[in-house]
């Protein structure tokens, strides 16, 4: 496809999102809820068509040499899809954000002035792996009221394709207005410049994956973006910590699921305790096969069993059984260090004691920070939002979790009886 072709196709779905988009915000939410059952139950019923997709995406991408988890990520099967219309149904059964009053006043003129969450209209999200993001995308969208157009990665097209057009034909005869779902049928990588530059049609774009990719996005984006960046997380350990809870919270958070964002990549222990922390948490990490990198003091302490940590792993994120370990003197050089080698997603301080906790909470420049928890609860669904798009790291808008009301903006309904200014 040439680079016209792939311009006027998505200008052509711009348009056709944007009539899908004043369709879908005066639907009622009883609607939207029936329209999103009878999505799950579309999705159910082409089990067998998404699964022959998924197949060509798995054999293309053992042929590439994806890795083992990255195959992981990619496969589906019937369990996976009956998860994925469940999360369906689950978001029907969520509060719907749109028509929700912010605020109401009345001006001294009589003037009455009402607040109130309307969608944001057409949304853009470009992702890469998941072909479960294709589902969970559009239903958060459509509860809010929202169009969409989705850009997946190429690993993913077949499997993309095939849930698109299953919830889209599952939910038009229950009301879904036609192209309030719509996936770009390619893969070109000019197709994502396109979308980018589309500010006519598109009044939101999320981008989902690495780093390239968002950075490509900002760089040409004419409209807003919400970004969902590396997630290079930190748990520092303080001198007055509980340090058997230590050892269990910084396990958690970095081998419970080591492939996430919310994962732990960082580990920092206050310089009282190293001595005696150090070596209890790095037995409880080798236990589950955790390579530690660490700094000299670091290294001193635990033995030839420690990489040498660069300059380099303090800003990586690793989404593997590797760590970084520091040795810090203080709090003040603990938030030091999450502020400038961090990504502002989630990070946690361990301590008995409540007013070091609460300074750090308000020190650290991060969506999400944490007293005692593990950051692997940085979570739509552990928040209580049911779902979720994605963790922003921006701080304008949506920052954290981002679930229905983010997605969400606002409206101000001024009724009067003929006040004028003159």
């Amino acid at each position: 496809m040439n680079s016209q072709e792939i311009h006027d196709t998505i200008y052509q779905m711009g348009q056709q999102a944007n009539a899908a988009a004043h369709a879908l915000a005066v639907l009622s939410a009883e609607k939207k809820n029936d329209i999103l059952r009878a999505m799950a139950a579309g999705l159910r019923s082409r089990s067998g068509e998404i699964l022959e997709a998924n197949a060509k995406d798995i054999a293309a991408g053992e042929a590439r040499g994806l890795t083992s988890a990255m195959l992981d990520r990619l496969r589906l099967d019937a369990d996976r899809i009956d998860a994925i219309a469940g999360g369906i149904e689950q978001v029907a059964e969520l509060a719907d954000p749109v028509g929700e009053e912010l605020d109401k006043k009345v001006m001294g003129n009589g003037m009455e002035i009402q607040q109130v969450r309307v969608p944001i209209g057409v949304i853009g999200i470009i992702y890469e792996s998941r072909p479960n993001v294709t589902s969970d995308a559009a239903v958060l969208c459509l509860k809010s009221g929202n169009a969409t157009i989705l850009r997946g990665g190429s690993e993913a097209i077949h499997s993309n394709r095939a849930i698109a057009d299953a919830l889209q034909a599952g939910g038009e005869p229950a009301g879904l207005p036609a192209n309030a779902i719509q996936l770009i049928p390619f893969t070109d990588r000019e197709s994502v410049a396109v979308l980018a530059g589309m500010d006519k049609w598109l009044d939101l774009i999320i981008p989902r994956g690495g780093k390239g990719l968002i950075e490509t996005v900002v760089s040409l984006a004419r409209m807003p973006v919400i970004k969902h960046y590396d997630g290079i997380c930190h748990t520092f350990v303080e001198a007055e910590a509980d340090q058997e809870m230590a050892v269990k919270i910084t396990v958690d958070a970095k081998t419970q699921k080591p492939s996430v964002c919310n994962a732990l990549e960082t580990l920092l222990v206050e310089e009282k305790i190293a001595d005696e922390f150090l070596p209890k948490v790095a037995e409880a990490l080798w236990a589950k096969n955790v390579e530690l990198r660490g700094d000299d003091r670091t290294q001193q302490i635990l033995g030839d069993k420690v990489v040498a940590a660069t300059e380099e792993d303090w800003s990586t994120e690793y989404l593997d059984y590797i760590l970084s370990v520091k040795v810090v003197a203080d709090q003040d050089a603990a938030v030091a260090h999450i502020n400038t080698y961090g990504s502002q997603h989630s990070d946690c301080i361990v301590t008995t004691n409540e007013e070091n906790a609460e300074r750090f909470l308000r020190t650290v420049d991060s969506a999400c920070v944490y007293h005692n928890v593990s950051t692997r609860f940085s979570d739509g669904e552990e928040y209580g939002f049911g779902a979720e798009i994605g963790i922003s790291t921006d701080k304008l808008h949506a920052r954290g979790p981002m679930a229905l009301r983010e997605l969400t903006s606002y409206q101000y309904r001024v009724r009067g009886n003929g006040q004028t200014k003159s």
